[in-house]
């Protein structure tokens, strides 16, 4: 019997916020545990353990970046396929996007393992600092492959609407992570060696768990064969490939603010790396939300309810617009215990201000650029996010952040970043907006589809 594609009946916006939460809480363990490292390194009293996890997750960073790229591309195909009725296409294509992953990130994580020393010094480290971010790399990234395929799996149980699954396979990872950590770092005195192989383990089993979890709940994986794969490689990396380019944008603009930031002294780094800190805390609801919508606006994609596209991408930025409003609400009310906790003072307690409440409103903006990307990836034309997101890095961030800084100091490094952050929203969403305007109805070439755009971009006005 061919399973019901989940999103094609009921609730759009009940779908946007149950999938949200959901992965929400599935990153939320992640930044905790991620966190967590941090203080059980920090309290081996020694500086240069923190700055090699420094040095090195820099690079895992970018090595996770093919994995998010991958599991944009599975989650979107698949949630295509359901859409459509086509049950035995949305397998193929999820086994063989699985494959494809653990492919490419075999192959990227043997050229990083032999390009460490060289990527490391990179970085500007050196001496123990240096062979000490070396050793922990070298031990993490054959796990690489493995990662991928839990990644991978979350979004295709995303793209089946199996949102609590997905949420616990990562829970399941952060646990072990967590349990881990002090047993490999104090218990056996691994120190870094230890946090390094407390996360191999938490990978392993965030695989596993997504595995398991398909193949009992959601029809398991066909047999594909080579050609098969092969086939499916295109779709995949049509969407994927921008989706790397798309991840890789946001380092590239934080630099340039991070350099812009320390040309006003420690303070306000420190200041703008707190901000950094309650970010992801903050707003981990917005950074699920790309995930979450977009299997509600790729299934009813594939079903042809051009109607119920346009409202849960509606509804994606209603719910960011009440996330952000509550979240910036509680972050002013909680500005005496930040400036208590963090011993704030001087231009770092101005700058944490200021993000606590005014400028933290404009996150939705950011929201929107999410909610825009998932759109246009679930909907055939995913360059248009990479552009968005490298336009927002750098066309919307490096002439804000000069022109603000120029008038205002170091709170016009933030401004600025922020100001650019609503240019850049109000372009995706205009974009999104045709995109969904056009709708799936033709079968004409990629070229054809793109310019067919392009004029409807350049008449709606």
């Amino acid at each position: 019997m061919a399973e019901e594609a989940k999103f094609l009946t009921g609730s759009t916006m009940r779908h946007v916020v149950v999938m949200a939460l959901s992965s929400t809480v599935g990153l939320m363990a992640v930044f905790l545990v991620d966190f967590i490292d941090m203080i059980f390194i920090g309290m081996l009293g020694n500086a240069a353990l923190a700055a090699a996890i420094g040095y090195a997750g820099a690079i895992l960073f970018f090595t996770g970046s093919f994995g998010i790229g991958v599991a944009i591309a599975c989650g979107a195909l698949v949630a295509r396929a359901l859409g459509e009725g086509d049950t035995a296409l949305a397998t193929r294509r999820a086994s063989n996007a699985l494959i494809i992953g653990f492919v490419a990130g075999a192959v990227f994580a043997a050229i990083v393992w032999a390009y460490a020393p060289a990527l490391i010094a990179l970085l500007g480290a050196v001496g123990e600092t240096a062979d000490l971010a070396i050793n922990f790399l070298r031990i993490i990234l054959p796990s690489l492959p493995i990662l991928l395929l839990g990644i991978v799996g979350g979004a295709v149980l995303r793209a089946h609407g199996d949102a609590k699954r997905s949420m616990w396979v990562m829970i399941w990872g952060g646990a072990v992570n967590a349990v881990l950590d002090p047993i490999l770092i104090f218990g056996f005195d691994l120190e870094l060696t230890g946090a390094a192989l407390a996360s191999v383990a938490a990978r392993c089993t965030i695989a596993a768990a997504a595995l398991w979890a398909i193949h009992r709940h959601h029809g398991g994986f066909g047999k594909p064969t080579p050609g098969e794969v092969m086939h499916d490689l295109r779709p995949i990396m049509a969407i994927a490939a921008p989706a790397v380019l798309t991840q890789l944008a946001t380092p590239v603009g934080q630099a340039y603010v991070t350099r812009a930031m320390s040309t006003y002294g420690e303070e306000a780094v420190a200041g703008m790396a707190i901000i950094g800190r309650l970010t992801p805390v903050a707003f981990g609801v917005i950074f699920a939300l790309s995930g979450a919508v977009g299997p509600v606006i790729g299934q009813n994609a594939g079903a042809g309810k051009q109607d119920r596209v346009r409202e849960a991408y509606r509804d994606g930025l209603l719910f960011t617009g009440g996330v952000v409003l509550l979240v910036s609400l509680l972050l002013f009310a909680l500005r005496g215990p930040l400036q208590w906790l963090f011993q704030l003072e001087g231009v770092a307690l101005d700058l944490v201000f200021l993000f606590a409440g005014p400028l933290s409103l404009l996150w939705f903006f950011n929201g929107m650029i999410f909610v825009s990307n998932a759109a246009c990836n679930n909907l055939g034309h995913p360059f248009y996010s990479t552009w968005v997101n490298w336009g927002r890095h750098t066309l919307g961030t490096i002439p804000f952040v000069m022109l603000f800084a120029w008038w205002f100091g170091a709170a016009g490094v933030l401004i600025g970043q922020a100001v650019g952050g609503v240019v850049f929203g109000l372009i995706a969403g205009w974009i999104a907006n045709s995109v969904i305007a056009i709708g799936k109805g033709d079968s004409r070439g990629p070229f054809e589809r793109q310019l067919t755009l392009f004029r409807h971009l350049h008449t709606r006005r």
